[in-house]
């Protein structure tokens, strides 16, 4: 690679967002992370239909498989991409919680992207049926945040 086309990928590595990013081409491989970054979570290929493992701790229901919606249900997705927050700052109450009745332009989350903390809120009333994001995980645009059974 090029010295200029290691710029280039910076640049586009700083304007995404992602917190680490690898790439091989032709035998040679960069590794581009931010500083003090460490990975939160694995890549793993797609179920073939085994169980997966609940997370410990978890006390909230099980949740309907990403992406998909419980009949009725409607799915509040990620606008943009970057890190799920449930709560406004650590160690405070989270904005929402499953069974918690929500009205539109209530907040539900943060994602914050590029260093920005973007709210986002309930398009429509109801009662929360499932979070589908664990805290601080990372998200990408258009993934399911929750299901809101609406009223």
């Amino acid at each position: 690679m090029t010295i200029d086309e290691i710029k280039e990928l910076l640049e586009l590595f700083n304007e995404s967002g992602v917190g680490e990013l690898e790439i091989e081409r032709d035998g040679e491989r960069i590794r581009i992370r931010k500083a003090g970054m460490t990975p939160e979570y694995t890549v793993t290929p797609v179920s073939t239909g085994a169980a997966q493992p609940e997370t410990a701790g978890s006390s909230e229901p099980a949740a309907p498989a990403a992406g998909e919606a419980e009949p009725g249900q409607v799915l509040v997705k990620a606008p943009i991409i970057g890190t799920y927050y449930d709560a406004p700052s650590p160690g405070s109450a989270p904005f929402v919680n499953v069974g918690d009745a929500v009205k539109p332009g209530q907040v539900l989350c943060i994602i914050e992207s590029m260093k920005l903390m973007n709210e986002i809120e309930a398009e429509t009333a109801g009662v929360i049926a499932a979070k589908l994001v664990e805290n601080g995980r990372p998200v990408e645009y258009g993934e399911a945040l929750f299901s809101i059974q609406p009223r």
